[in-house]
């Protein structure tokens, strides 16, 4: 079974978020390749914890020191655009409003930042932390 960052083994459950998500990625690789679940954890938590330790967290932090700035839903064109802050072009472009939404609430809380939403005229109408 595909792990995901929502979805994961309670083994991984204290890690913290970039270790856990890069031990879900290796240990997805490892179950496409065939090895057991089992096995494919206890591989993907060593090497997840190796690489973490050769790969120390970058400082482009936002001013709460989450780690990743916030997450803006904000009309595009005829659309709804997800930006992150300080960013002029968007991550990702949607169709409707809603769907920006939920995209940007899920994101927000798999990096543990804000999703801002905006309304149409650019003020803010409501966000969402999951810091």
């Amino acid at each position: 079974m595909p792990w995901s960052k929502r979805d994961y083994p309670d083994s991984l459950k204290n890690f913290e978020p970039r270790v856990r998500n890069k031990a879900i990625e290796i240990a997805n690789a490892l179950l496409d390749d065939g090895s057991e679940e089992g096995r494919a954890i206890a591989i993907a938590t060593a090497q997840a914890k190796e690489w973490a330790a050769d790969h120390p967290q970058h400082t482009n932090e936002d001013s709460s020191g989450s780690g990743h700035a916030n997450l803006h839903v904000v009309p595009h064109e005829k659309e709804w655009a997800i930006k992150v802050e300080g960013k002029t072009e968007p991550e990702q472009i949607l169709s409707t409003k809603a769907e920006a939404v939920e995209q940007a609430r899920a994101l927000a809380s798999d990096r543990n930042c804000a999703a801002i939403i905006h309304r149409q005229d650019g003020t803010v109408e409501d966000a969402h932390n999951y810091r």
